[in-house]
């Protein structure tokens, strides 16, 4: 289970408990504060904190001193032409904090993102759960002939199930021996910091994950691509519609001007002009690469 007796009981308390506050809150967002969002097969998300809202992000554009009397549809275009424009500075006056159990395998490609305050579950210090991330079989495809980091076809069932066995009981043999070494009576009692290099990187990890709004759409633009990997983008999925909670204007407006929205290069805007001219243009006279070209096409077929 994603998790245990003791988090939902820890997470049950939280969200019973109740502070005044002069701060901006959001009612969406409240309601949802320190739920655990299942992600993968033992994964979750929740928010722990956040700070900000659609309104703090209008008042840093005017650096007002107050929430301001204009119309809620004013605030909105503000927010429409900062996102349209990339003024991003405005985004970063909000912050949300995330607590996230993911596969190791998952997080090494997450950090990557370095514009985040990050604390990891120490294997240092604590011992991890017995718990693996196995993709299920719909997930379990061939390496792509055309993507060098992608997937390709999905195996075959016979296939999908020999290779989830040979994962999980790699996961589970490690995990025994990762045990056994810690194991101070029958064990050498080996140092945490030293057994844990044994442990397979669909193990579960945690972290809290701290960032703000910018970089946050910054990460879901990335993550919740289609080519992404689909394990990070069930993750940056979750993570959307808590925006969507959280800053209902601007998940509106990013959705527009980022996720629904293509860039052309100087050369495919030629192009184009071209076409809209009445011109026949092939990839041969086009003078974009063939990748160049089958992208500018796919964004035209949308």
């Amino acid at each position: 289970m994603p998790l245990t007796d003791a988090q939902r009981a820890e997470i049950e308390a939280h969200a019973q408990a109740s502070t005044p506050t002069k701060r901006p809150t959001v009612a969406a967002l409240e309601d949802i504060l320190f739920t655990a969002h299942p992600v993968l097969d033992h994964g979750f998300v929740r928010v722990i904190d956040y700070m900000g809202d659609d309104a703090a992000i209008v008042q840093a554009a005017r650096v007002s001193y107050g929430r301001g009397t204009r119309k809620v549809s004013e605030d909105a275009g503000l927010i429409r032409y900062l996102m349209r424009h990339r003024h991003s500075t405005p985004f970063e006056m909000c912050e949300i904090k995330f607590h996230i159990k993911l596969p190791i395998f998952i997080a090494r490609q997450w950090i990557r993102h370095r514009t985040a305050n990050v604390n990891e579950y120490s294997a240092r210090y604590s011992i991890l759960d017995r718990e693996f991330y196995i993709p299920s079989s719909e997930h379990m495809a061939a390496q792509s002939t055309s993507n060098r980091q992608g997937r390709g076809d999905v195996l075959d069932a016979e296939t999908s199930a020999r290779v989830m066995d040979l994962l999980r009981d790699d996961a589970i043999r490690c995990y025994d021996t990762y045990e056994n070494l810690l194991d101070t009576d029958n064990g050498p009692g080996l140092a945490r910091e030293l057994a844990r290099m044994n442990l397979t990187l669909n193990t579960y990890t945690q972290w809290y994950w701290k960032v703000d709004l910018h970089n946050l759409m910054h990460f879901l633009s990335l993550r919740i691509d289609p080519h992404a990997q689909y394990e990070i983008r069930a993750y940056a999925e979750i993570m959307l519609d808590i925006l969507r909670a959280w800053v209902p204007v601007t998940a509106q407006a990013f959705t527009e001007y980022r996720v629904g929205a293509v860039t052309f290069s100087a050369s495919m805007l030629a192009i184009l002009r071209r076409m809209l001219a009445g011109e026949t243009v092939t990839q041969a006279d086009s003078g974009l690469s063939r990748r160049e070209w089958d992208e500018f096409q796919a964004a035209l077929r949308g």
